[in-house]
């Protein structure tokens, strides 16, 4: 079929179909194979005066072993510090990354996120990332990208030098709550002012009505939260002080 890879049966056709000084597209004809597919083929092994079915097939068959080199993936890096299991690790941040997959977060930044929140420093470069994720840099820059925006990590320069570093701490969570704080109270303020404006007697007027009251509900008790925990970070530190 003219998708398939050509042969090395079809490499001897081509040859032959050479020797005899049949062009391309004849070649391709009795083949069943595009004229285009002969021409890369002959082009890319020696053309057409150096084409060899043997030493073609041989140079494909190095080049596909290259391509599945290239793409092998890489193995799994956990942290053996402290006497870690790496597999073990390795397996926390796979299952600590699905489940923020099932929250809702992009699978990449899940990803990225769980990588970073495992290690004790909190901090790795993008060349850390593109090693224990095995993805690409533009895929490491786009999904920084989207944390940073919303708040889960922090970018700083490594002392002294150009390269970026990425960083999580121990108020990624709290951020986090803030940012959901505001989100709702934008949503709140949203819908009151749809509710003005259809009428709050109307069946649509109505929903933003209940949706706004729903929110404030949702938000007073996560503002209590918060000033708790900032009180008892707060106590905490006059007590290290002291």
């Amino acid at each position: 079929m003219p998708g398939d890879r050509l042969t090395n049966e079809d490499r001897q056709h081509i040859a032959a179909g050479l020797a005899e000084g049949l062009g391309f597209t004849e070649i391709g004809r009795r083949l069943g194979r595009p004229a285009s597919t002969i021409m890369r083929e002959v082009t890319r092994n020696g053309g057409p005066d150096d084409y060899g079915a043997q030493q073609a097939q041989e140079a494909t068959q190095q080049r596909a072993r290259r391509h599945r080199k290239a793409k092998s993936p890489a193995p799994p890096v956990g942290d053996s510090s402290h006497g870690r299991d790496p597999q073990a690790v390795q397996n926390l941040t796979e299952s600590f990354a699905t489940l923020l997959d099932q929250q809702g977060m992009p699978r990449m930044a899940a990803r990225t996120l769980a990588c970073l929140y495992v290690t004790d420093s909190g901090t790795l470069t993008a060349a850390d990332l593109v090693q224990r994720l095995n993805v690409s840099p533009a895929s490491i820059s786009q999904t920084v990208a989207f944390l940073e925006q919303q708040g889960l990590l922090k970018r700083e320069r490594t002392p002294g030098g150009r390269r970026e570093r990425y960083v999580v701490d121990d108020e990624l969570w709290v951020r986090s709550t803030l940012a959901a704080l505001q989100m709702n109270d934008s949503l709140i303020a949203a819908s009151q002012r749809a509710a003005e404006i259809l009428g709050a007697a109307t069946p649509a007027g109505a929903r933003f009505d209940v949706a706004a009251e729903f929110l404030r509900l949702v938000n007073a008790p996560l503002r209590q939260v918060m000033e708790q925990w900032q009180q008892s970070q707060a106590d905490r530190n006059a007590g290290h002080r002291s």
